[in-house]
């Protein structure tokens, strides 16, 4: 079967200086383990052919295709607050942009496929633990309607790939929007490199904002949406684990998953990054990291705005987020307690609620659900929460539980349930795997098959640390 990709690759058209042409590194004897059909027909390819030899060669970065034009992305950026003048895709190769059903462009990119120039010290791979989880995440996230990247395939490698011991390798099919970040900006303007700005900024409005006007118009439309998808996670108890400005795309969607995780029981100051040992991308802090980056990607665009002169207008826009933010957290908590986002009690009923659970440890996911579900609720919440008075309060609104259900999904991606997919992948059995994902599909309308995956992780079953596997 011939596997025939129409690439139209618009980011391989801008200056060399914005990325390295290189092919993936083959690898030894490469696997299919996980597949999206329905992203495949999303993007116009033949789901066929890619699973054929011809397009798992491809999957796996052992054979570049017509029309593609690999290639690793340079960019920069601020880890952990920290500035790192020079990153870029040090185990990641952008192989090229088609068009996809819907008019929209959309990279194809390979994520663990070898060494680059940008890789540093790294070996270039990802090992299978990884790849899984932001496979399986991703594809949840997006069930939940949320804007992220997506994950096309998933292929091992028949290679072993050394972290704090030897695990087998793999590689992830990523499906973005685009794959520029916060951090592409800055590198150019590091390198005080307005010719390049320029082409970025133009690039980036063509692709993502075309209605935006100039450098402002674009960190405004970029504010917007960053206030709007981190209310989202924060609905929805995700913790993104590392939100490097290298890690913010600059299309609105979610990317670089990580040490990303789900929380069970709910409390703000909430961290499972094994590199975040001061907390600074806590679940409450995750607005206001989203500000810090944003005023960094402001900054980087401040010569193409005018300089000192335009820093006023900038800020105002930078600091708008916050108000943004509380908008759309206000209206997403609504929709979770079946309430109008126009009712004024809405803020501090949802604050009570969320402080009672911080104070008893209260599952977030379960809660809500528990709320929408009523009397057929898989927990007794009046017996796990002291807030009858809260209750009384809330029912006394008349919410909404048909619309409360479409708000608050019924499973997610617990880590418990994650960490032993990946176990279970290691040993050679995906049927975890194909739980989990079938599972996940449909998030908000539950499958009786699946109500062993909708509960809280027993004691020793609790996942307390995520880690980036690299």
């Amino acid at each position: 079967m011939t596997l025939h990709i129409p690439f139209d690759n618009s980011y391989a058209r801008l200056p060399d200086r914005f990325f390295v042409r290189q092919a993936p590194v083959p690898v030894t004897a490469p696997r299919l383990l996980a597949f999206n059909e329905p992203l495949a027909e999303e993007l116009g390819l033949d789901p066929a052919a890619l699973a054929s030899p011809e397009g798992l060669a491809m999957l796996a970065g052992n054979a570049v295709p017509e029309g593609a034009e690999p290639l690793a992305q340079a960019y920069a950026g601020h880890q952990f607050g920290g500035w790192n003048p020079q990153l870029g895709d040090g185990r990641a190769i952008l192989l090229g942009e088609v068009m996809d059903r819907g008019g929209r462009r959309r990279d194809i990119q390979l994520k663990g496929a070898g060494r680059t120039p940008f890789s540093r010290m790294g070996d270039g791979r990802a090992w299978v633990g990884p790849v899984l989880r932001e496979f399986v995440v991703s594809e949840a996230m997006h069930a939940m309607g949320v804007p992220t990247t997506r994950a096309l395939s998933a292929v091992a490698t028949g290679e072993t790939i050394r972290r704090e011991r030897a695990y087998p390798g793999a590689v992830l099919a990523r499906v973005a929007s685009s794959h520029i970040r916060v951090g592409t900006f800055q590198y150019f303007y590091a390198r005080n490199d307005m010719e390049a700005l320029v082409a970025l900024t133009e690039h980036v409005l063509q692709r993502h904002y075309p209605e935006a006007d100039g450098a402002m118009g674009l960190l405004r439309a970029v504010v917007d949406r960053q206030a709007r998808l981190v209310a989202q996670w924060m609905s929805l108890g995700f913790i993104h684990g590392v939100m490097n400005t290298d890690n913010m795309a600059v299309s609105g969607e979610t990317i670089d998953y990580g040490p990303c995780a789900f929380m069970d029981a709910y409390h703000p100051d909430t961290v499972f990054s094994s590199i975040d040992a001061h907390g600074r991308y806590a679940y409450r802090q995750q607005p206001q990291v989203a500000a810090w980056n944003l005023a960094q990607l402001a900054t980087a665009l401040l010569p193409l705005m005018g300089n000192e002169a335009a820093i006023p207008e900038a800020t105002e826009v930078v600091q708008g987020l916050a108000g943004t933010y509380a908008e759309e957290w206000t209206r997403r908590f609504a929709a979770k307690l079946g309430l109008s986002a126009e009712d004024p009690d809405v803020q501090p009923l949802a604050t009570r609620l969320l402080d009672q659970m911080a104070a008893t440890g209260a599952d977030f996911t379960i809660t809500f659900r528990a709320l929408a579900e009523g009397a057929e609720a898989p927990v007794d919440l009046a017996a796990q929460l002291a807030y009858q008075e809260w209750l009384n309060d809330w029912e006394a609104k008349n919410p909404d539980r048909t619309a409360m259900r479409r708000a608050n999904p019924a499973i997610i991606p617990r880590n418990h349930r994650v960490e032993a997919m990946i176990e279970a992948a290691v040993a050679g059995d995906l049927g975890p795997l194909e739980e989990l994902r079938a599972a996940l599909a449909d998030p908000f309308e539950p499958d009786a098959r699946f109500d062993h995956l909708r509960s809280s992780p027993e004691e020793d079953e609790k996942v307390l640390q995520t880690f980036c596997g690299t």
